[in-house]
């Protein structure tokens, strides 16, 4: 068995081959694109040999292409890589010989790799939210705009963005450039709901055909946004060893520094897709709101004081996370504590 280890870039890649011994028999430098790069891995590689390189855009089409040629493939973890091997003398050499040590002694910090549905579903999830906050700004824009204008009497909150506040919008009199103003920012407004309504209506399609979705909009506070994307980034809820690990995944437990007996815990990692972390926090609201249990909950970790009412919301983002993770585990749908629902 070889080991290659891969420093990949998008017009220059590294390798670096180990032999069944651990030592260097062979360094190539590829110049062109991946299709190039792929052409010698599986020339110039000796057979049988496995592979590891670093995740970063486009490690889906990479796993695939090289797990055609060789025996395993590894995808590291780039920050943990980082934690490894913290040297002053990095360059592309370097990266390829580490990953392939790493992959000798079998220490490779691995990632998931989703299928290719999944990760098409996940680059829909990642649009729609930029849009949405596309939109978001459009809208602020807007309403800068009418106070910079004086137009104090516009429609208060959402009647604004209604079919007759819209109207209203594109018949006030504003002064100067400022109504060339509105007239770009209401056609980029309307642009922006079509492109949404585009991408949602795909997603719902997804959601649709998806039974964990459904499943876990049974959890209270968590609609078909929230739902759909903790089901796309957790994908496999059996590559967690625990549901507590789920939490870890997405970023929503404590940084920790422990020694000599003390215990100090700090702000949230924020590790892992922040869009999941974002709609947890949204729904742990509601929540907290329609169900007694999380309600009971995030009182207890506020314990009535305002400035810890944040870190109650995260503690129960979690809980949410924690609790919908065994709903997919077990393919039970929610049950409030006290009637067999564990988190």
């Amino acid at each position: 068995m070889h080991y290659v280890g891969l420093d990949v870039h998008a017009k220059r890649s590294s390798l670096c081959i180990l032999d069944s011994c651990g030592k260097v028999v062979k360094r190539l430098e590829v110049r062109g694109s991946w299709p190039r790069l792929m052409e010698q891995v599986a020339e110039q590689v000796p057979r049988p040999f496995s592979v590891c390189f670093e995740a970063s855009c486009g490690y889906g089409y990479l796993h695939e292409k090289l797990s055609a040629l060789s025996e395993r493939v590894a995808v590291a973890h780039p920050g943990k890589l980082r934690l490894i091997f913290r040297s002053k003398r990095k360059n592309d050499r370097v990266d390829a010989e580490k990953q392939a040590k790493l992959l000798y002694l079998d220490q490779v910090p691995q990632v998931h790799v989703p299928a290719v549905d999944v990760r098409a579903w996940r680059g829909l999830i990642e649009l729609r939210r930029k849009l949405v906050g596309r939109r978001t700004a459009v809208k602020a824009q807007l309403r800068a705009l009418l106070r910079g204008a004086g137009a104090c009497d516009a429609p208060a909150g959402k009647a604004l963005w209604s079919k007759k506040g819209l109207a209203w919008l594109a018949g006030v009199q504003l002064p100067g450039t400022d109504a060339l103003r509105r007239d770009l920012m209401l056609e980029e407004l309307g642009e922006a709901e079509a492109r949404v309504g585009r991408v949602t209506k795909e997603l719902d399609k997804r959601a649709d055909a998806h039974p964990g979705v459904a499943l876990l909009r049974t959890a209270p506070g968590v609609g078909p946004r929230t739902a759909e994307a903790f089901a796309a980034y957790v994908d496999d809820v059996r590559r967690f060893a625990r549901n507590k690990q789920v939490g870890c995944y997405l970023g929503l437990v404590p940084c920790q520094d422990s020694s000599a007996g003390k215990d100090r815990l700090g702000k949230i990692t924020g590790d892992g897709p922040a869009t999941v972390r974002m709609l947890l926090c949204e729904a742990a609201w509601q929540a907290v709101r329609r169900s007694p249990s999380m309600k009971a909950f995030f009182e207890r970790v506020s314990g009535g004081e305002h400035d810890r009412k944040k870190i109650a919301l995260v503690a129960a983002a979690h809980k949410l996370a924690r609790a919908m993770a065994a709903m997919l585990r077990t393919g039970q749908a929610w049950r409030e504590q006290g009637q067999g629902q564990r988190a």
